[in-house]
């Protein structure tokens, strides 16, 4: 029992650490002078995503993935994205939902016959940032990762009877949290235009073995109310879980070029 309680509270930790440190934030908003504005951003997004990696069962059945952006969107069920950020005159606290519900083909190989991969995906990020430059920004955060996924394939074995092939089955639930150091610079030019890069590494063993991503837009504000941006992201998680033959595996790079819709506040 004292292993279990000292393995949780590893775990938990850096949660805890990031709620204290969004509640500290809070605290000294609220010491700021009276008067001082907060800028609140709500961006809801698209992303046209490419899926390049493996996912599955340990060394019993590793699925290779490899789908673009036709083929997830032909077999999406239902995506939620949305970006909102408060902002002061060194600080931001961001925060970035994704969900996503989808099913995809199983390309045939020597092992597997045919088969289908269905699974739904919820990450949650939030960051709290603090402005060292005008131009650059640092921080820390955390990425909540929770994933759905289901398996159904067709596996070919030496000649059984007429058949040679055998089904194969399962489901699994995994939810992890990725702590995250957070790099972004941000810049305007001609008045209306904006630049803006982002990076971050994590996870440190704590969730994923390592966890990472990149983003990089261009913005054009049409108003003080709206902004509209297009760029490009990738995000890769390597995470593990479990002990072979059972170990449950998602090492996937996720990419592809984003457009949000910007609502100033």
């Amino acid at each position: 029992m004292k292993k279990i309680n000292s393995f949780l509270a590893i775990k938990l930790l850096p949660i805890l650490w990031l709620v204290s440190f969004l509640f500290q934030f809070s605290a000294l908003a609220q010491t700021e002078e009276k008067g001082k504005k907060f800028d609140f951003l709500v961006e809801p997004y698209i992303m046209f995503p490419n899926m390049n990696g493996e996912t599955g069962l340990g060394d019993v059945l590793n699925i290779p993935v490899n789908a673009n952006p036709g083929d997830i969107f032909s077999r999406l069920q239902m995506a939620f994205m949305l970006n909102t950020e408060m902002k002061a005159e060194k600080w931001a606290v961001t925060s970035d939902l994704v969900y996503m519900r989808l099913n995809q083909d199983i390309r045939p190989g020597l092992v597997i016959n045919s088969g289908e991969v269905t699974a739904k995906q919820f990450i949650w990020e939030a960051a709290g940032l603090y402005r060292v430059r005008p131009f650059l920004e640092v921080g820390i955060g955390g990425r909540l990762n929770s994933l759905d996924m289901g398996v159904d394939v067709v596996v070919n074995d030496p000649p059984i009877g007429e058949t040679g092939v055998r089904t194969f089955s399962s489901s699994e639930t995994k939810t992890w949290y990725d702590p995250i150091i957070v790099t972004r610079l941000t810049t305007d030019f001609k008045e209306k235009w904006e630049l803006q890069f982002r990076g971050d590494i994590g996870g440190f063993g704590i969730g994923s073995d390592l966890t990472w991503q990149l983003q990089g837009y261009v913005g054009y504000r049409f108003s003080d109310l709206f902004l509209l941006t297009a760029g490009y992201r990738v995000i890769y998680m390597d995470f593990e879980s479990g002990q072979a033959p059972r170990a449950f595996v998602f090492d996937m790079h996720q990419f592809g070029p984003v457009i949000k819709f910007g609502f100033n506040f």
